[in-house]
């Protein structure tokens, strides 16, 4: 039996990630375009008992005084007080048991940093937290949402990212923390802050450009040439990726009102206003992309409808054409009986029926030009 408190985060209404959060992502790069194996590279440690690359940085009384150290000697830092940031790139189970007894990390929180596609979550246990959430950068070429998923382990000390792939550019978090070095005597929630807000900021970025590429969408849904099916195609692209970006950003909303908490301690009055923001940030990003899945449902449906216009259009400009053809079709199907008739074989009675079918066909074409029919 699970002997920590437990708090899952589930997006109401899906049944679960279905592995769709491993969506498409660019291999040789992070999402900043910039090569994974270089990001931050004065955190590099070429010392460390685990197979995977790992980065280390080691704070103390709110100054950075060392980076790139080795592995080993993270516990002597801890020992001293000191504040200390461990990344693994894409470790495996064997890494990070190597670690967990130094960090006291619980068998169940190394199980789900190991296991892809989980989902958002914060999870308490007796001495740290786990923390799982997603990056995301949306790709204008394709219409898809590329996710990169990230497991974070907060113990008082210490803070261990552990990186699945090379989405996320760990180098811009540690550009960011560098940026407000004010902040770094909070300890680990200065430097959890400092992820976090990275993480956000590329969520609000991805429903900005997901806005733009709808606003253009919208444009397109109107153009002079019809362009049906690149709109429908277009639509069904930009919901999917929301539908996955929902699930990457709504669960971020309990894991801050988690972490916030101030029975967990890891955030101080000073943090406090900061991680607010970092909140507000969550709230408008889930608000726009609720609207923004409205928007593209209102397209889909708008498109059909129109689609349904110019077929009734048609409909009706082919109606009239038909009404106009029909009059001198009588005629000449009535001139064409082989029984006399008024004007029969009489050069009266051709150019009667000329005028007919002349002067009916007029008379229909500007009636239903009025209309609107034609």
């Amino acid at each position: 039996m699970r002997d920590v408190t437990s708090q899952d985060i589930r997006d109401s209404g899906s049944g679960g990630s279905n592995g769709v959060l491993g969506a498409t992502r660019q291999p040789e790069t992070t999402f900043q375009g910039r090569d994974p194996e270089t990001v931050a590279a004065s955190a590099i440690a070429h010392d460390s008992p685990t197979k995977c690359q790992a980065r280390t940085r080691m704070y103390r009384d709110g100054r950075l005084e060392e980076e790139g150290f080795p592995v080993a000697r993270i516990s002597d830092h801890l020992a001293e007080g000191a504040v200390v940031w461990l990344d693994l790139r894409d470790p495996g189970r064997e890494d990070l048991e190597v670690l967990s007894e130094e960090f006291g990390l619980h068998p169940l929180a190394i199980e789900d940093a190991v296991m892809e596609h989980e989902r958002p979550k914060l999870d308490r246990y007796r001495t740290h937290l786990f923390l799982t959430a997603y990056s995301a950068r949306f790709i204008t070429s394709n219409g898809q949402l590329a996710t990169s998923e990230l497991a974070v382990f907060v113990t008082p000390q210490a803070l261990i990212t552990v990186r699945k792939d090379d989405g996320l550019d760990i180098g811009k978090v540690t550009e960011r923390w560098d940026a407000s070095p004010d902040l770094a005597t909070c300890g680990v929630g200065y430097l959890l802050h400092g992820l976090l807000d990275f993480i956000v900021d590329g969520h609000f970025e991805a429903v900005q450009s997901l806005d733009d590429t709808i606003e253009a969408l919208e444009d397109q849904l109107f153009s002079d040439v019809p362009q049906d099916m690149q709109v429908q195609r277009r639509s069904f692209e930009l919901r999917k990726s929301l539908v996955l970006l929902r699930r990457v950003v709504l669960p971020m909303r309990e894991v801050l009102n988690t972490i916030m908490r101030r029975d967990l301690h890891y955030v101080g009055d000073e943090l406090m206003p900061y991680y607010h923001d970092v909140y507000d940030h969550v709230l408008r990003a889930t608000e726009w992309t609720e609207s923004l899945r409205d928007l593209v449902t209102s397209i889909l449906e708008t498109n059909l409808t129109i689609q349904g216009n110019r077929m009734n259009v048609i409909s009706k400009k082919v109606t009239g054409w038909a009404a106009i053809i029909a009059v001198p079709t009588f005629i000449t199907g009535f001139y064409g009986m082989n029984v006399p008739y008024p004007g029969f074989s009489e050069r009266v009675g051709e150019i009667c029926a000329f005028a007919i079918m002349i002067i009916a066909g007029f008379i229909l074409y500007v009636v239903f030009r009025r209309k609107d029919w034609l």
